[in-house]
């Protein structure tokens, strides 16, 4: 007999009886069996934590119950973090990150490169460059600005894998670029290769290796250092936080985002900050802090996009295929809280406004649609908006949305005898078994 259902079985049926739920009633509210629930309240079964955020929302525990099944350990953290380094301003990997044949640049070189950059602005502050030079920077820097738009479209209609070796050289390329250039653009590429190389940990995490996506995220903020952007060391924090959200790690994802929310921070940082961090409390079941920090980013976001200058030069941080991104990311929340009903609505609406070309996010939040209806005991329809993902979920490949897949298959698979569930079962074994390399 394990631990957790020593605990949790009998605090669950104490809030059951007092709220003068039978186990038939309490069934029919969060879509488990009576048989499930009967064995977890005698500690013959394990709650999982998505249990009890269901529990929690259908008897008002305030996330209680959540708190009593814990993701994982206290220190049963993978060792991925560990690996990969923690994050500060001035991280590097100590191997080149994953898929590079060469080695990134010691701080010493990326701080020359800055230098010499800014060096050499201020010189031509005080003899102003020819005007066709600076037409040729412009358009030298907004070249490569528009490659890193060109791969993110390709990265939203095909696997990650092949993007990497890519990515690896053209952020190699754009740094020894920019020790060459000698300028203030010099300055500016090494600025657009940290750009580059945060982009690349995003599409490792894809691919489904932590360890490498951490290490170019520090690769990212040790040149975004060098180049004096200082800020994407606080929007790695961000993105450091999606992994251990995926994980299931609410403390870590809290902790992570709160270093991203600096008043010294712009605000579009600050508002992704938020989002992650009412992720992070959604997971832990706590209702009220999720929506205060949704209502912060909801702000910062507006502000962010308000004061907005248009420049075709600097890339935008996060998602930019999200019509309304706080919306989309409450219907996640709610989920996660163990609202199905409410995510369900809500994601339903979002997702219809999700631009026909980005198929990566159309899985990513179709996905947690067809996931939120099925916990909602909707199976007809949650089988069908599934049945027509699989195709897309296929085609561009993601260990973050197959995470979701999973989860949505173990969902259905309460339901074994289903009509819709037994027709889409074997799909649904396909799309998750795995791939030969």
């Amino acid at each position: 007999m394990l631990e957790q259902p020593h605990l949790f079985g009998p605090e669950l049926r104490r809030y059951r009886l007092a709220a003068g739920l039978t186990l038939t009633q309490l069934a029919s509210s969060v879509h488990y069996s009576k048989s499930q629930i009967s064995k977890i309240e005698t500690g013959h079964k394990r709650a999982s934590p998505e249990f009890a955020r269901l529990c929690d929302s259908a008897l008002d525990t305030g996330g209680t119950l959540s708190a009593l099944v814990p993701a994982c350990g206290p220190n049963a953290r993978s060792s991925s973090l560990d690996q990969a380094g923690a994050m500060s301003p001035t991280a590097e990997p100590e191997e080149p990150p994953v898929l590079s044949p060469w080695p990134p640049p010691s701080r010493r070189q990326m701080m020359t490169a800055g230098a010499a950059g800014a060096l050499a602005a201020g010189t031509m502050g005080h003899s102003p460059s020819p005007p066709e030079v600076v037409s040729s920077d412009e358009t030298l820097l907004s070249a490569h600005r528009g490659l890193l738009d060109q791969y993110r479209r390709i990265a939203q209609l095909s696997p990650p894998d092949p993007l990497l070796p890519a990515l690896a050289e053209h952020t190699k390329a754009l740094r020894t670029l920019a020790a060459q250039t000698g300028s203030r653009t010099g300055t500016d590429l090494l600025a657009l290769s940290a750009r580059f190389a945060e982009f690349t940990g995003w599409i490792a995490q894809e691919a489904g290796d932590d360890v490498a996506a951490l290490r170019w995220t520090n690769h990212a903020v040790a040149l975004a250092d060098a180049s004096g952007d200082h800020d994407l060391a606080s929007y790695a924090l961000v993105r450091r936080a999606l992994i251990t959200y995926y994980r299931g790690e609410s403390a870590d994802t809290i902790a992570l985002a709160d270093g991203a929310l600096s008043h010294r921070l712009p605000p579009r940082i600050r508002g992704l900050a938020a989002q992650r961090r009412a992720q992070g409390h959604a997971l832990a079941g706590d209702y009220d802090a999720c929506m205060r920090d949704l209502d912060l980013a909801r702000e910062l976001i507006a502000r962010a996009t308000a004061d907005a200058v248009p420049t075709a030069l600097v890339p935008v941080l996060g998602s930019t295929h999200l019509t309304d991104p706080v919306s989309m990311v409450t219907g996640w929340c709610l989920l996660d809280l163990g609202r199905p009903r409410e995510a369900a609505d809500l994601l339903d609406r979002e997702c219809a406004r999700l631009p026909a070309h980005a198929l990566r996010t159309q899985a990513r939040y179709g996905t947690r649609r067809a996931l939120a209806h099925a916990v909602a005991g909707e199976l007809d329809h949650a089988c069908t908006l599934t049945a027509a993902l699989l195709n897309t979920t296929a085609s561009v490949t993601s260990a973050t949305i197959t995470t979701d897949l999973r989860r949505l298959s173990r969902t259905l698979s309460r339901h074994p005898h289903h009509p819709a569930h037994q027709a889409l079962a074997p799909q649904l074994a396909a799309a998750l078994a795995p791939r030969a390399h």
